[in-house]
């Protein structure tokens, strides 16, 4: 039923809520998956014959997902921090729903299938991954110097992955 995957999202959220300005706690809130709601979300934009958006997704989406994310914070009383499983449909991170979500997230960890077939654990992608907290005044200098030098001979790696799946070792020069 749409209207109660679409609810169950502010029902989670609400408990939280409650925890942080009742009971004054620090509160981790977990979502699996928050493109469930997307999609509970576009099925009630159907049933209600709402026009969809150019590639399917309801007419409201920004503002839903908005609505939803901007009660997950810190208060004076305490806080609420959630770790949320998004489903990336065609693993297209530009979807209007991932681009929606990801917006108001800190950090996201992007796994890849790619780096999973090739049977490493866990299968991050650090290109893909961010953190708008890996950044000077967050970090100290030499961290973020270290970090920036680390994701730039990733970059490299993968451009020397590229020649070499198609010009073979020989397509190497002496200083790759």
């Amino acid at each position: 039923v749409p209207g109660a995957r679409f609810r169950a999202a502010y029902a989670g959220v609400k408990i939280a809520e409650h925890f942080r300005d009742k009971e004054k706690k620090d509160v981790l809130l977990f979502v699996d998956n928050i493109f469930r709601y997307v999609q509970a979300g576009s099925e009630i934009s159907s049933l209600l014959e709402r026009l969809p958006s150019a590639v399917g997704y309801q007419p409201t989406l920004a503002t839903e997902m908005g609505s939803f994310q901007e009660r997950i914070g810190s208060t004076e009383d305490g806080s609420i921090t959630s770790i949320q499983a998004v489903y990336i449909p065609a693993d297209d991170l530009t979807d209007p729903s991932a681009v929606a979500s990801f917006s108001h997230f800190d950090s996201t960890i992007i796994l890849d299938r790619d780096i999973a077939a090739a049977g490493r654990y866990p299968a991050v992608n650090p290109l893909e991954s961010t953190s708008k907290l890996l950044a000077r005044g967050y970090v100290t200098d030499a961290h973020y110097e270290v970090a920036s030098k680390v994701l730039q001979t990733l970059e490299q790696l993968n451009q020397l992955q590229d020649v070499i799946m198609i010009l073979g070792l020989n397509g190497l020069t002496e200083e790759d």
